[in-house]
């Protein structure tokens, strides 16, 4: 099956839109059902004890999914978070972080995956369970 959306679509997107932009994700990689991004540091994610705030990771996830989502639903889909689980693991200090999410199953009103964000040599920080309802 091929992707409803381009890796170059999903880029525009990214720099397009307000709630995305402000956190500088990148595009790492884009499959059928799967998205990868790059989450680069910045200060502004740092909370009191130098680690990166955990709304950082859980924005990182939303997103993940919600690109995932449209690669099997296109860009004009509407689906919109109804729940996010997360389990905080580890934390990270003043580094890039990747958040990796798949979709789990969607189906005529619902859309489940999980996301899970790492540091780059693949330390776990997070684990998201995500549901998105189709409007």
């Amino acid at each position: 099956m091929s992707l409803a959306v381009t890796p170059e679509e999903i880029r525009q997107l990214l720099g397009e839109v307000a709630f995305a932009k402000l956190y500088g994700f990148q595009l790492l990689e884009l499959g059928e059902g799967r998205c990868s991004l790059a989450v680069p540091f910045q200060e502004s994610f740092e909370r009191p004890g130098g680690i990166v705030s955990g709304p950082v990771f859980m924005a990182a996830a939303d997103v993940a999914m919600w690109v995932a989502i449209k690669t099997r639903l296109g860009l004009g889909d509407a689906s919109v978070t109804v729940e996010m689980k997360t389990n905080f693991l580890s934390g990270a200090k003043r580094e890039d972080i990747c958040c990796h999410a798949k979709l789990l199953k969607v189906g005529r009103r619902l859309i489940y995956g999980t996301a899970e964000c790492a540091t780059k040599d693949g330390q776990l920080l997070t684990h998201h369970t995500l549901t998105y309802i189709r409007t």
